[in-house]
């Protein structure tokens, strides 16, 4: 295992014992509001921290991009980009679905990723350029050869962008009429990191964070998958996303396409 790659899965066991160790007091949990629906915990914030001493001990150069905490570190140097705890209101309910993401950025690209379930104990890998693996065994994406048939993973807007509902909504009908069925897991690195897996044959979301997709992103990509915006183009991490196997991902372009905002189209 690559040096960086090895170092954020230490990091990511770490924070999964922060979260686990929390499971049993949910109720006496202190929980803030970032917005409608959006929140965040002691043990998010308790995570990113147990991430971020872990690598710094190794590699205090590094730049870190924390969901909770923000940009540190000098600009211009390898940057970790973390979700600590991807699923809060999930976690908050006893809900298990969620997980530990982090991902490497080298040179202005994702270059290592951890996704890791702490519910399940699964630890999903990427370096690029050596593929993806879930517990040391090769994953890749289905071999959906389209839309029929197909498993489809999702996100609801609740947030901000509760503006484009209605877009959504429409989307959701017609993926609902065109595949098998759609899932809403409800922690989008670890719906990415099931499309990489074959789990799902892909997913679409709106109005993502990059600490929700820098790991799953590489995930896909070293699995054989695709991921871009809603409308086919490069996905830079952040925003709106469409990834799948590649026949699956070319038909939710061409499906959602129609129900795309002017104001998403770029995004």
């Amino acid at each position: 295992m690559q040096p960086l790659l090895n170092i954020a899965v230490r990091a990511a066991r770490r924070a999964a014992e922060v979260i686990i160790r929390s499971l049993g007091r949910l109720d006496s949990l202190e929980v803030s509001s970032k917005g409608r629906n959006d929140f965040v915990t002691e043990v998010d914030r308790a995570a990113e921290a147990e991430i971020i001493a872990t690598i710094r001990r190794a590699y205090p150069d590094h730049a870190f991009l924390g969901e909770e905490s923000g940009a540190s570190g000098p600009a211009g140097a390898i940057e970790w980009i973390i979700d600590p705890l991807d699923g809060t209101t999930n976690f908050l309910h006893g809900f298990p679905q969620f997980c530990v993401s982090i991902g490497c950025r080298v040179r202005g690209r994702i270059d290592q990723a951890v996704v890791y379930d702490p519910m399940r104990q699964e630890v999903f890998t990427a370096s690029r350029g050596d593929g993806a693996h879930l517990e040391n065994r090769r994953i890749r994406v289905s071999n959906r050869r389209g839309l029929e048939g197909a498993l489809i993973g999702t996100g609801f807007p609740y947030r901000a962008n509760t503006e484009y509902l209605d877009a959504y909504m429409a989307m959701l009908k017609d993926v609902m009429l065109a595949t098998a069925g759609v899932r809403r897991p409800g922690s989008a690195a670890l719906d990415l990191a099931y499309v990489a897996a074959g789990r799902t044959d892909g997913f679409f979301e709106i109005g993502l964070g990059p600490w929700d997709t820098a790991a799953g992103s590489l995930l896909i990509e070293e699995a054989g998958g695709r991921i871009g915006t809603l409308t086919g183009g490069e996905y830079r991490q952040g925003g709106n996303v469409i990834a799948g196997s590649p026949k699956v991902y070319e038909g939710l372009v061409a499906l959602l396409a129609p129900h795309v905002p002017a104001k998403l189209a770029d995004e």
